[in-house]
């Protein structure tokens, strides 16, 4: 049984909750043809998307609401797809992500709806100073980064097994079967970044978004964000001058940013100090799912730290 398996605390909570509510980013694709007898399954966004599609097999047809190279942050819902959310036997979200998702959520007619922070509540992991406006850079929701954590993302994918077998009873075994092997999956990973990083001469890193603060606490780091969780915010100079000066004090010698987002921001702060650029990967979408997916990402990002941090064999 999933359930039996000693999972993180997150995950054991999420399972006695009963039915999950997700939030994500995805592709405008159509759902399932008119006699289709596949589930009819929206996600809006990749991580969730991600899930749907290792967990449903072939019983779903999965419509992702984000395309690739979009912003899941700025995704604006065409009325397309907007009916897509409202029709779906399945809605997949990260409530508070994306506020056109919530809405359309809302007004959706589906009986099984999942939102992924019911699984893995969201924590803040805000900047110590405040932004332009005067505001703090955490967002009121929480850090909705929560996949970076596999042992969250985990708790996610459990929920998200027993809610499609509750949506489609004559396939609930391969849903769990499904959802169990993934879990199973995760926690490998976990164990890869626990042995790849617990041997690391540096523990701080430098990155353009706060979207690492999951990773951060799970693994014994610590996040040097430039700018928040939203990762359209401007950093002041005030905070510019605070991230060179915990830089210096860690001995930080790499400045990650986003292919999403551009080195621009994160090599202006490198230059600066003469350091290094490198790549950490947010997941939040992939341009070349052929190519890449979740796990694959993950262990670049494992790599990628282990370069930066200094990490023996």
């Amino acid at each position: 049984m999933l359930y039996g398996r000693r999972l993180p605390t997150a995950l054991a909570t999420a399972t006695a909750g009963g039915a999950l509510l997700l939030s994500a980013c995805g592709s405008d694709s159509s759902g399932a043809e008119a006699g289709d007898d596949r589930l009819n399954v929206v996600a809006s966004f990749y991580p969730l998307r991600y899930l749907a599609e290792q967990i449903g097999g072939e019983h779903v047809e999965v419509t992702d609401l984000t395309a690739a190279g979009v912003e899941p942050h700025d995704l604006e819902l065409t009325a397309r797809q907007v009916g897509a959310v409202q029709q779906a036997d399945a809605v997949l979200y990260l409530k508070g992500l994306q506020p056109t998702v919530d809405k359309a959520v809302a007004q959706s007619h589906s009986r099984h709806v999942i939102d992924a922070t019911a699984a893995a509540p969201l924590v803040d992991h805000h900047l110590d100073s405040e932004d332009h406006d005067g505001h703090s850079h955490a967002d009121a929701a929480g850090d909705p980064h929560l996949w970076l954590d596999p042992t969250r993302y985990a708790a996610v994918a459990a929920g998200v097994g027993s809610e499609l077998a509750a949506a489609d009873p004559a396939h609930a075994a391969d849903y769990r079967q499904n959802a169990d092997a993934l879990v199973e999956k995760l926690g490998d990973l976990d164990r890869e970044f626990h042995s790849g990083l617990n041997t690391c001469a540096g523990k701080a890193f430098v990155t353009s978004h706060a979207a690492f603060g999951y990773l951060a606490d799970r693994y014994g780091l610590e996040q040097i964000a430039i700018n928040g969780v939203d990762p359209e915010s401007e950093p002041t100079p005030a905070r510019l001058g605070e991230i060179q000066r915990a830089a210096k004090a860690h001995g930080v010698g790499t400045v990650f940013f986003e292919t999403s987002a551009g080195p621009k921001l994160a090599s202006t702060v490198a230059q600066d100090l003469n350091l290094r650029t490198a790549v950490l990967d947010p997941i939040e979408g992939v341009r070349e799912p052929a190519a890449d997916d979740y796990f694959s990402i993950m262990r670049q990002n494992l790599t990628a730290l282990r370069t930066a941090l200094s990490c023996s064999t």
